[in-house]
């Protein structure tokens, strides 16, 4: 899995502070954290920046590769900072995003396919479809054509079907599995398909949140997925994502997970058989894995239950 680190994004109180304040500092020491950590591209989201845009976009650049020396996923919803920050970079860039909204679709391939950047493309026109058919449609009716309208091969194209929390939108979860596996049959070749894997557990209590988008990640590689947007530096992902990877089975959670991973490619439920649920490791992730399939209905408390 192709893994774009997540930090360096204006949402954060410290990245806007240094964006306000032009402090190289604690961007570049977010830039070689996750670099180090095995993030293979950098997250930079500098917001809609309306007034300043492509100065603060040169600027994140420039002070980025001053330190690494990996490809950068530019998010921005200002055309204008967007093609700033295209024109700086050394390595082919990835846009964040294009979506089936008439504008974005208007405009942002066409800036892509200029720079010979990969391109992000959301399954979504103004609000995003719960069914997995839905999203597909909007790939196919509206995403595909334009994009290879303006010259793009598909193997520069990233699908994005959108993943959003599994507290309080739990019945999305399923979906993004299957429209995953779905998109990886729409074209040959097909398209790149990646993850705001992180999404999955916003607003779920802190010390479940990486049990739940590591089980979630597992499941989505089983269906096809390609590369997503994470944590670089969350352990238990880079373990288990590597577990399934090289089909380590040589503990007893590693045969559970490439269990599951065969049971998800396989578009079956994980066999309770296979579990030890007197092992609390094991029993987490069963449970994990019942809340994302939308069979139990998450709670907070859902590992106690």
């Amino acid at each position: 899995m192709f893994k774009i680190g997540e930090e360096i994004q204006v949402i954060s109180t410290k990245v806007r502070k240094a964006i306000a304040q032009r402090n190289k500092d604690p961007i570049q020491q977010l830039a070689i954290d996750q670099v180090e950590a095995g993030a293979d591209a950098l997250e930079v989201n500098i917001g809609p920046q309306k007034k300043q845009g492509p100065e603060v976009m040169e600027w994140m650049v420039d002070t980025m590769q001053e330190v690494v020396d990996v490809p950068l996923c530019l998010d921005t919803t200002n055309l204008a900072a967007m093609e700033a920050g295209l024109k700086r970079v050394k390595q082919q860039a990835i846009v964040n995003s294009t979506s089936a909204e008439p504008d974005r679709l208007r405009d942002v391939p066409p800036l892509a396919a200029k720079y010979n950047a990969k391109l992000i493309a959301l399954t979504m026109g103004k609000s995003i479809p719960v069914e997995a058919d839905a999203r597909v449609g909007i790939a196919l009716e509206h995403l595909m054509p334009r994009i290879l309208e303006v010259g793009m091969p598909m193997d520069q194209v990233l699908m994005d079907p959108l993943i959003l929390t599994v507290s309080g939108m739990q019945e999305y979860c399923p979906e993004a599995i299957e429209t995953i596996r779905f998109l990886k049959q729409i074209s040959d070749p097909p398209p790149l398909t990646l993850v705001g894997l992180s999404n999955v557990s916003n607003g779920v209590p802190m010390e479940n949140r990486s049990l739940i988008y590591s089980t979630y990640a597992v499941m989505l590689l089983a269906a096809g997925l390609d590369a997503a947007i994470v944590d670089a530096r969350d352990t238990r992902l880079k373990e288990w994502v590597r577990i399934v990877e090289e089909r380590d089975e040589s503990t007893p959670v590693g045969q559970l997970l490439v269990n599951l991973y065969d049971s998800t490619a396989a578009m079956e439920d994980l066999d309770p058989g296979l579990v030890d649920m007197g092992d609390p490791d094991q029993a987490a992730i069963y449970k994990t894995v019942q809340i994302l399939q939308n069979k139990i209905i998450y709670a907070d408390g859902y590992l106690q239950i």
